[in-house]
């Protein structure tokens, strides 16, 4: 009854939870749906660009904002490292498009992101073959809602938001969502390779990662120090109940 008593003190039925409004955040596909390709984004350099003059091969879409200190840059890093092996010709065959859902990113920004990400890429890679883009709020939550990419502030002044990219046709239909921060080649080059044909195909892998720790059956953040805390709550309670019992045990 005693350990059982501590366990319960130790661990009560609800975990501590940073204190912030429950949110909704993850991916709700549309797969087959078509992208609004009139709206009007700034590319690196400032100009005004339609979506429909971008895309008009198959592209890979990933969202992103550009001062994101969570998983951001580990999505776009291995996506890179897909592409440094993906046997498909960058420019020909396909094409990236980053679009920043922070409408406080300016194009500079997205100019350096350029430029930083396509020194990273190891073979020939036209830089008209990856694109940054930023925009204003109306355009990006029409974009983001097209796409089923649900995100919100934090309180830190950054965005807790899934870990995904998205696989668009030449006429800009979402042919398949791919979750997570790695990308394998062959992976990526039969998602473009069916986006060329226009074929539809379901995600097999559908784990969300967040830029933030997120709990979307409690629909709340649950940060990493409280995680870290937990765990180290747990390794006290274990030690504190095996000390329990064997005192108990010396006594009998």
């Amino acid at each position: 009854m005693k350990i059982l008593l501590l366990a319960l003190l130790l661990f009560p039925a609800k975990p501590a939870r940073s204190a912030v409004a429950p949110l909704e955040v993850g991916v709700e596909e549309h797969l087959g749906a078509a992208l609004p390709l009139g709206l009007h984004f700034t590319d690196e350099d400032g100009r005004s660009v339609a979506l429909g003059s971008l895309i008009r091969k198959p592209t890979i879409l990933t969202l992103n904002f550009f001062s994101c200190a969570g998983i951001c840059t580990p999505l776009l890093n291995g996506l890179v490292d897909g592409l440094n092996d993906l046997p498909l010709e960058a420019g020909q065959a396909y094409q990236v498009l980053t679009v920043s859902f922070d409408p406080n990113d300016a194009p500079l920004l997205a100019k350096m992101k350029r430029q930083n990400y396509l020194r990273q890429i190891s073979h020939p890679f036209p830089a008209e073959a990856w694109r940054f883009l930023t925009g204003q709020p109306k355009n990006i939550q029409a974009l983001t809602e097209a796409v089923g990419f649900k995100y919100k502030a934090a309180p830190s002044g950054q965005y807790v938001h899934p870990a995904v990219i998205v696989i668009l046709s030449p006429k800009g239909q979402i042919t398949r969502y791919m979750y997570g921060i790695d990308f394998p080649p062959q992976d990526l080059q039969m998602a473009l390779i069916e986006a060329a044909r226009g074929q539809v195909r379901a995600s097999v892998v559908k784990t969300l990662r967040f830029c933030y720790d997120y709990d979307p059956a409690g629909r709340v953040f649950v940060s990493r120090v409280t995680r870290v805390v937990g765990a180290a709550s747990l390794l006290l309670a274990l030690a504190l109940i095996g000390a329990f019992s064997f005192r108990r045990r010396r006594k009998s």
